[in-house]
């Protein structure tokens, strides 16, 4: 696992936060970093460009109970995308 994508993707997640006030109260939260950890393992297990807005939306409901939608997810699979072709 590449420790420099993981930092990048955490900063995309960081700068987005979908958890919006309540990132201050999650105590484990780290940065995303989990998330961001959990999102690359789907892209090397094979998550193509298409399926990447639903890989976001999904570790990230999964992880903190949100109820975030596709299109919500976009941008920021966007920039992750864009972190994984800049390698």
């Amino acid at each position: 696992m590449d420790e420099k994508q993981i930092e990048k993707i955490m900063k995309v997640l960081s700068g987005w936060n979908p958890l919006g006030e309540r990132a201050t109260s999650v105590a484990d939260l780290d940065g995303y970093r989990t998330e961001a950890v959990d999102i690359l393992l789907q892209i090397n297990l094979g998550t193509t460009e298409k399926y990447m807005p639903e890989t976001v939306r999904t570790v990230l409901n999964q992880a903190f109970d949100l109820s975030l939608d596709k299109h919500e997810c976009v941008e920021p699979a966007k920039q992750i995308l864009e972190i994984m072709h800049n390698k």
